[in-house]
């Protein structure tokens, strides 16, 4: 199994200083970048039909980046106008900050937590206990914020605002890698979607964190790479041990 074509199923990154760029240089592969799925926002009609009303609150909760951009971008389809007044609760510093993309940032309606886990913002919250608060979702989400409100007491509502999607792959576009990268249960579904008939031979597959590996099983496919590990904490350096061995 000697590796010279990977497919990373993520957005190409966009600093220069990436170190998949340095794994490519150093062993002479071709690494490209093509996400497997794609988040997109529902539609107007959608989100009116879970009959919730964005301005009977007084602030929202956000877990991501993309929870921002469908939140503001919906909003702006549906023709709401934010309130000045409005708060946010963020589960990280950097996703308080992205918000500057669409409003003005005020420290004093800005809060967020240490960790970018949600018990951990959930402090800030209870502080706040006369706010009502939204929370935008992903079709694909766990009961975790809800249950975390509920046993503190706080008034809020969540309502799905975006999904996870296949990003599928054209007819003209050439599938010949040596080496499969995964990111998350979601591509490997669309890998079977893309591909029903996908038969991996000598074809390599890796897979960051356990709910890829496991997906990966189920799926009836072989996994020779697994990350994070205490040698290789992340993708890249995984991947650089891996193709040392293997293309020596």
């Amino acid at each position: 199994m000697k590796i010279k074509k990977i497919l990373v199923s993520q957005p190409k990154p966009t600093s220069e200083k990436s170190p998949y760029f340095d794994i490519a240089e150093k062993y002479g592969v071709n690494i490209e970048f093509r996400p497997f799925i794609k988040v997109e926002s529902v539609t107007p009609k959608e989100f009116r039909q879970q009959k919730v009303s964005i301005l009977d609150h007084t602030a929202v909760v956000f877990t991501s980046r993309h929870a921002i951009d469908h939140f503001f971008n919906l909003c702006a389809e549906l023709r709401v106008t934010i309130p000045e007044t409005m708060k946010y609760f963020c589960t990280s510093e950097a996703i308080s900050l992205y918000i500057q993309k669409y409003v003005q940032y005020r420290k004093r309606k800005v809060f967020f937590g240490n960790t970018g886990k949600f018990a951990d913002l959930l402090p800030y919250i209870v502080k706040h206990p006369a706010e009502k608060y939204f929370v935008p979702m992903s079709d694909v989400h766990n009961d975790e914020i809800k249950d975390l409100l509920d046993k503190n007491k706080i008034q809020h509502t969540e309502a799905v605002m975006y999904r996870t999607v296949s990003n599928d792959f054209g007819p003209d576009e050439v599938f010949d890698y040596d080496m499969l990268i995964f990111f998350s249960p979601a591509g490997i579904q669309a890998l079977k979607k893309n591909f029903p008939d996908f038969e991996q031979k000598e074809i390599a597959i890796g897979s960051f964190g356990p709910t890829t590996a496991k997906a990966v099983k189920e799926a009836g496919l072989r996994l020779d790479l697994e990350a994070p590990t205490v040698d290789a904490p992340s993708m890249p350096a995984a991947l650089d041990k891996f193709i040392a061995e293997h293309n020596k």
